[in-house]
């Protein structure tokens, strides 16, 4: 998984198991063998606006008739382009006794297609250069790859080929539900702090079952998923109509659409499954959950608030307070509870932490912060110190000065992100932007919607937001005995 576009810092080693995880156009008659690479010409020159700026990032929208949801994002300043294909499910609407399913799923769809057999897609790129992936999140998964650009008509054939005939056998469901079986064993089970708090938080502070179940996967869960409800899963959420295609990069727009017409434009339109109802109850008191992690050596602490609706002034908001709680070294946690009261060595999360960060989900959200303590200090302690730092942020309205440094600090991340070679936050942007707003240029409004927040808007969001009412408090409790500290030698002895 990639770093969160929007949060500094770091998780260590406790969440390592985390990277284990407008116009419409007619249908063209596709074609079964994969074309040859070719190379794009340049885009013309256009001669710059007078008046009005130019974008931060050049999106051009349209649609298949088939409903797939095309995302065009032309960038010279590098020979490669990046290409995603995302489809709006992710582990939170996956099936109540299949647990982990989406997950599973993605696995299959690097198992072959009609054209290319198992690990022929894997060769494909790699062999030309170019590297790719998948990943699952809360609200959708995708695939991705990046290569040189005169790959790009080879690979958006090769994306179509695996939406419109994924090969699914039995023996591929079986290697597979091993492969994921033995990924949640070592990245979970088998770790210490394996699950700490990516995946036990959102357990403990949502009630609705969607978004507060184990979505790694249970073993039983795992095991016994069939090919039937493979193909099932398949047919109500790997449709064009549920999914978005970016390609940003060294393109030619027209001849790009032009070939995303001719590959994709004749796969066929179907219903998309029902989402199911994944809203919230309204949180009325604190909880504070405990668990025993037989194999961490140390206790850890983390806390959570509810994150206000996706695309509000106060959504904007809280991206600032994250900035100005965890967003580096003079952050107000990182300060109190490292620099002052040297609790930890490092306060870890964010909204939506590790998982993509604050632009890449669509539903209720978490913005969670977390620590790994000595065994002699109590979690009260800490958090009477964590009370002093947001109830600040209740009190008293943030010094401008501090609010322009955040401000900085996030542009600076926007425009990094933007000039980044491989492109996967930029391409993480625009897909959630198509899938969840069904506008992409809203990456070119993100610094607007920073600029828009006030320390007044600061201070009433917290007031409201990160109330004790609204929290959640996880208590972890080490099951591994501590490391012995290290023999001091006797004067005069070898060391």
């Amino acid at each position: 998984m990639r770093k969160s576009l929007f949060r500094l810092g770091g998780r260590a080693v406790l969440l390592a198991s985390v990277a284990a995880l407008a116009g419409c156009a007619s249908s063209a008659t596709n074609t079964a063998t994969a074309p040859a690479p070719q190379t794009a010409a340049p885009a013309a020159a256009t001669a710059p606006a007078a008046v009005a700026s130019k974008p931060l990032v050049d999106v051009v929208y349209r649609k298949l008739e088939n409903g797939l949801k095309v995302v065009l994002a032309p960038d010279p300043s590098v020979p490669s382009t990046t290409i995603g294909v995302y489809y709006g499910v992710g582990w939170r609407v996956e099936p109540k006794d299949r647990t982990g399913y989406a997950h599973l799923f993605e696995h299959l769809m690097f198992q072959g297609s009609a054209n290319l057999g198992k690990g022929e897609f894997l060769k494909l790129i790699e062999g030309n250069g170019g590297v790719l992936n998948g990943s699952t999140r809360w609200d959708y998964t995708n695939y991705y790859e990046v290569v040189p650009s005169h790959l790009t008509e080879t690979v958006l054939w090769a994306e179509a080929d695996r939406m419109k005939s994924l090969a699914l056998t039995p023996e591929m469901l079986k290697n597979q539900q091993d492969v994921v079986i033995n990924e949640v064993k070592v990245n979970v089970l088998n770790q210490p702090y394996g699950g700490f708090m990516w995946l036990d938080m959102p357990q403990a502070a949502f009630s609705n079952w969607y978004n507060a179940h184990n979505f790694y996967g249970d073993l039983d869960h795992l095991q016994a998923a069939t090919l039937e409800e493979a193909e099932t899963f398949r047919q109500q959420y790997y449709a064009p109509g549920n999914a978005a295609l970016v390609v940003a990069g060294d393109i030619d727009v027209e001849k790009t659409w032009a070939w995303v017409q001719k590959y994709f434009g004749d796969i066929k339109a179907r219903p998309t499954g029902q989402m199911p109802d994944i809203s919230e109850p309204e949180q009325t008191a604190e909880k504070v959950v405990r668990r025993t992690d037989p194999l961490a050596p140390r206790p850890g602490l983390a806390f959570a608030y509810k994150v206000p609706p996706r695309g509000t002034p106060e959504w904007y908001a809280f991206g600032m307070i994250e900035s100005l709680l965890q967003g580096g070294d003079d952050a107000r946690l990182t300060q109190k509870l490292v620099r002052e009261k040297g609790y930890t060595d490092g306060v870890m999360g964010g909204i939506n932490p590790f998982l993509g960060g604050m632009f890449t989900y669509n539903g209720p959200m978490l913005m969670t912060f977390g620590l790994v303590h000595d065994a002699s200090i109590a979690p009260e302690t800490i958090m009477q110190d964590v009370d002093a730092v947001i109830n600040q942020l209740r009190e008293q309205p943030v010094p401008q000065s501090e609010l322009d440094r955040i401000r900085t600090r996030l542009r600076s991340g926007l425009y990094d992100m933007v000039g980044s070679s491989t492109r996967f936050s930029l391409m993480d942007l625009l897909a959630s932007f198509a899938l969840f707003e069904d506008d992409p240029a809203q990456v070119n409004r993100i610094e607007q919607g920073f600029a828009a927040v006030t320390p007044e808007l600061i201070q009433e969001t917290a007031r409201k937001y990160l109330a004790p009412t609204q929290r959640t408090v996880l208590i972890l409790e080490p099951g591994a005995a501590a490391p012995a500290p290290s023999p001091v030698p006797a004067k005069g002895e070898a060391q």
